[in-house]
C-alpha cells in the first residue's frame, strides 16, 4: 500500500521537549538541576539501548544523569539496597529501573523500593495501583504506554471512544498499563497474550493494532487489514540495527504504521523527562502541571 501513513513520534516530541526545556531554564535560574538515574540489573542489550538513549538526550538537555549497572548477577538483597537509598537521597530527583530484571530478582519487590514521586517512568505498584483506578492526574504515566495512546490519538483524530484496539503482549511496561490506559479514553480493548489463537481472526475487526513483545517479526503482513492502524512499540537489537515486532511487509499492507526507529522511542523518551518535570514539582511541594499534550488534544 504506497500511501500507508508514517506515525512519527519526533515531532510530538519536540513539543513535549520545549516544554521541558522551559522548565529546566526557570529552575537554572534559582541554582537547581534535577539529577537522574538509571539502574540496570540484567545484561539485557535492549535495556541497554534504552539506558544510553535517555543518557544522550539527558546530555543535549543538560540534566545531570547516571547509569548505574549493577550486573546480572546482582542479588535482590543488593538490588532492594540501593533503590532504597537513592529513593531516599534528596539529591537524586528520578529512578529508572530498567526491565526486564536477571532472572533471579523479583520486579515487583524490587519496585516496592522506590518513592513513587521518583519513579518517573510510572511503574511502581503505587502508581500502576492509581492509574488502573482510573486517576491519571494523580501519578506519573508510563511513558512508552502514552506516546502508544498519543500516536493512537493522532491517527484517529483524537477520539479513541469506542475504537476496538488489539494489544498484543501483556506486559508490565506497556501491555498491561496501556489497556487501563485505553479504556480510560473509552477504547474497547483485546488483550492478546502467547497462548491466544487465530491471531489473523483475532486482529481483524480492530481499529488498530499494538505490539508490544519484543520479538522481532512477531506480528505478520497476513495477519493484518488495510484498515488497521499498527503501532509497534517492539524493540529488538540486531546485526543491523534496532527493529520493531512487526515484519517490514506490515507497512505494505495497513493504513498507518508507527516506524522502528522513529515512531514510539523519541515520544516516549520526551514524556519521560515531562514526568521528570511533574516528579520535581511534587518533590518540592509545588502543584504539577498538567499533562500538556494529552490536554492539548482534548
Amino acid at each position: 500500500m504506497a500511501d500507508t501513513v508514517r506515525l512519527k513520534g519526533k515531532p510530538l516530541a519536540t513539543q513535549v521537549l520545549a516544554h521541558v526545556s522551559e522548565a529546566l531554564a526557570g529552575w537554572a535560574q534559582e541554582g537547581f538541576a534535577p539529577r537522574l538515574v538509571s539502574v540496570l540489573a540484567s545484561d539485557d542489550p535492549a535495556s541497554q539501548v534504552y539506558a544510553q538513549a535517555k543518557a544522550r538526550r539527558a546530555k543535549k538537555l543538560g540534566v545531570e544523569y547516571e547509569v548505574l549497572d549493577l550486573g546480572a548477577a546482582v542479588s535482590q538483597q543488593e538490588l532492594d539496597r540501593r533503590l532504597a537509598e537513592l529513593s531516599a537521597d534528596d539529591q537524586i530527583h528520578g529512578i529508572m529501573l530498567e526491565l526486564p530484571l536477571a532472572s533471579q530478582l523479583d520486579t515487583v519487590d524490587s519496585f516496592l523500593q522506590l518513592s513513587r514521586r521518583k519513579d518517573i517512568e510510572g511503574l511502581t505498584p503505587a502508581n500502576l495501583s492509581r492509574l488502573a483506578a482510573g486517576q491519571e492526574n494523580s501519578v506519573l504515566l508510563p511513558p512508552t504506554p502514552r506516546s502508544v495512546r498519543y500516536l493512537l490519538r493522532q491517527a484517529f483524530g483524537n477520539d479513541l471512544q469506542g475504537k476496538r484496539i488489539a494489544v498484543i503482549g501483556p506486559g508490565r511496561t506497556v501491555g498491561r498499563p496501556l489497556v487501563w490506559m485505553l479504556n480510560n479514553f473509552g477504547a474497547t480493548v483485546t488483550l492478546i497474550n502467547q497462548h491466544s489463537r487465530d491471531m489473523a481472526e483475532l486482529l481483524r475487526p480492530q481499529d488498530a493494532v499494538v505490539v508490544a513483545v519484543g520479538h522481532r517479526g512477531l506480528l505478520k503482513a497476513e495477519q493484518v487489514q488495510p484498515h488497521h492502524v499498527v503501532i509497534d512499540a517492539g524493540i529488538n537489537v540486531t546485526d543491523e540495527g534496532v527493529v520493531g515486532d512487526a515484519e517490514p511487509a506490515v507497512a505494505e499492507v495497513v493504513r498507518a504504521i508507527t516506524p522502528v526507529p522513529g515512531g514510539v522511542g523519541p515520544l516516549t523518551s520526551a514524556l519521560m523527562y515531562q514526568n521528570m518535570v511533574r516528579a520535581v514539582q511534587l518533590q518540592r511541594g509545588e502543584t504539577p502541571e498538567e499533562y500538556v499534550l494529552d490536554l492539548s488534544l482534548d
